[in-house]
């Protein structure tokens, strides 16, 4: 890159106010309002942020989320995250970085520690027991947020096991076609998928579990 041409740094930021689902059958979101703090990029509208043609938005397979997966929540309870709060903090300056633990702990919160995905199954982990159901892919969901980005939710429907299983799924992962992925937030519900697209302050977030703790830390500092 040569001298002239300058970086404008921002943080990467998903603003969700209230939502209101565009009007597709097709549709995913990334609905919550936190801050990812991705480091420098250019100001560059990406999907990533939310900006994006309803054309570029594609099915996905279960297959993106295939794995062994640890909540962070733990890690944000047990001050693993801490720094990430205080970078968040300095960053941004418009919260302490005690206000912003508050924010993820209701964001992060969830009570299923672990989950492994294989084909069309989900395992999910729960003090100390497991249990297991099936899903299918039920299209995606394009949300439209006040502050002008969206977000997009691939949904998927439970088809069989375990009562305790939700009966509806929905991934946000700040990707709008197949891809891998090394994160991701995701909303549990059993009142349909109209009703689980209105949450926006809940979005217990996932990454591999194998990654230890520092690693998380430097992916969610750095990523």
């Amino acid at each position: 890159m040569s001298i002239s041409s300058k970086l404008i740094q921002i943080a990467v930021f998903s603003c969700a106010l209230t939502a209101s689902a565009s009007a597709q059958t097709h549709q995913h979101d990334h609905g919550h309002s936190h801050d990812h703090a991705h480091g420098a990029e250019t100001n560059k509208k990406t999907a990533a942020k939310g900006f994006f043609a309803d054309t570029d938005v594609k099915d996905r397979s279960l297959s993106d989320w295939e794995g062994d997966w640890q909540s962070i929540y733990p890690l944000l309870q047990n001050g693993a995250l801490d720094e990430v709060m205080a970078h968040k903090a300095e960053q941004k300056k418009d919260k302490t970085a005690d206000e912003y633990k508050q924010y993820y702990d209701a964001g992060y919160k969830t009570n299923i520690d672990r989950m492994v995905i294989k084909d069309d199954a989900f395992t999910f982990y729960q003090d100390g027991k497991n249990y297991s159901a099936q899903y299918k892919y039920d299209g995606y969901k394009i949300l439209t947020y006040k502050a002008g980005n969206r977000g997009v939710r691939y949904l998927f429907t439970k088809q069989q096991g375990a009562a305790q299983a939700p009966g509806f799924i929905q991934f946000s992962d700040h990707i709008i076609a197949p891809k891998k992925v090394s994160h991701f937030h995701i909303y549990f519900g059993n009142d349909g998928h109209e009703k689980l697209s209105e949450e926006l302050h809940n979005w217990p977030t996932y990454f591999p579990s194998k990654w230890k703790s520092k690693t998380i830390v430097h992916d969610l500092m750095h990523h």
